[in-house]
């Protein structure tokens, strides 16, 4: 099983940048799929996730300004993230778990991550 995430890079404080996860093996139609982020010295923390039937969860720093979604076939999600912030800077990590129309934000409760992707928000 694996997790790739595509779309990062460096943009400008106010921009816009959309993550992908592609997942090589299965459809995630019954997985909870969740981004992380870690910024150097921090630990790895939620920003987003979605459970199998659409529901997300936001963590409060990103509210208003992330967007998770999945595509269409169910072996891709997305995070859109818009009005970019330097504090947003930080290794962007996908993670996968078998859990039917359950939202998972623990990150110890996630079995499959993909490698990581850094986005840089310059300022």
């Amino acid at each position: 099983v694996q997790l790739v995430e595509s779309g990062g890079g460096l943009v400008q404080a106010g921009g816009s940048l959309r993550l992908s996860c592609a997942a090589s093996e299965f459809g995630v139609s019954k997985y909870a799929i969740g981004w992380f982020r870690q910024a150097p010295g921090t630990d790895r923390a939620i920003v987003s996730s979605i459970s199998s039937d659409g529901r997300t969860y936001y963590t409060p720093a990103v509210k208003g300004r992330f967007t998770i979604s999945q595509g269409a076939p169910q072996n891709t999600v997305y995070l859109q993230m818009n009005s970019l912030k330097s504090e947003d800077t930080a290794t962007y990590y996908c993670a996968a778990v078998l859990a039917l129309d359950a939202l998972v934000t623990r990150r110890d409760e996630y079995d499959y991550w993909g490698q990581g992707i850094q986005v840089t928000v310059s300022s």
